[in-house]
């Protein structure tokens, strides 16, 4: 029990980091294109207290440790954004997928400076063993939350992404299948694993040649 109870905080860090960072990229990309609402809403902000979503944030995290000894899903409150607001420079579709692709690229950049600095870790030999495991830890669990957010399946972020990608006629026909977005999103919850087992890998495998080239 005290194994599981240290595990839980271990990986709540991480967890509650890179979801924050999630939601903050969501909110700061809104901004800048002209939609204020998240920060009159408080979200523009790294405080995690701002984002916590008790199932998404807490429960989910912690039944995946119960289960198999690490976290792959997890989210947070989703940012409000208003597509009406963007500046008249980005149309409305365009906004939509610069602001929802904004949350999963600040997870690959999150995974990107963790490779950076287990590389450097071990080239001037500062191995410790607690900073070690954060780096390890943020650098499997963004991967791993860049691809799940990427699926193009409604909620998640890559549904956006694809929908404004999608030539209109599609695009409307793809929009269809939104309001089953609860159950298409707890099928991914439970059976979707090997969904993002392939990206995860290549992506991994990318990045660890990436920190093994830093550590010479």
């Amino acid at each position: 029990m005290d194994h599981l109870l240290q595990s839980a905080i271990i990986w709540f860090v991480p967890v509650l980091l890179s979801l924050t960072v999630h939601e903050w990229a969501h909110a700061a990309s809104a901004n800048a294109l002209g939609d204020d609402t998240a920060a009159r809403m408080g979200r523009l902000t790294l405080n995690p207290i701002a984002h916590i979503d008790p199932f998404g944030t807490v429960l989910l995290p912690m039944i995946q440790l119960l289960s198999t000894g690490t976290v792959m899903f997890a989210w947070a409150k989703p940012v409000p954004v208003n597509p009406l607001q963007f500046t008249r420079k980005v149309t409305m579709r365009t906004g939509d997928v610069l602001v929802s692709a904004a949350g999963p690229a600040s997870n690959l950049a999150i995974a990107l400076g963790a490779a950076i600095g287990l590389g450097l870790l071990v080239r001037f030999d500062w191995v410790n063993e607690p900073v070690v495991f954060l780096l390890q830890s943020l650098f499997g669990l963004n991967i791993a939350l860049a691809v799940f957010n990427l699926l193009p399946v409604p909620p998640l972020d890559g549904s956006h992404v694809l929908r404004g990608l999608l030539p209109r006629r599609l695009s409307m026909a793809y929009e269809r299948v939104f309001p089953y977005a609860p159950m298409l999103l707890m099928g991914v919850i439970f059976f979707g694993r090997g969904l993002i087992h392939w990206p995860m890998g290549i992506l991994h495998g990318w990045l660890w040649r990436l920190t093994a080239l830093v550590a010479g």
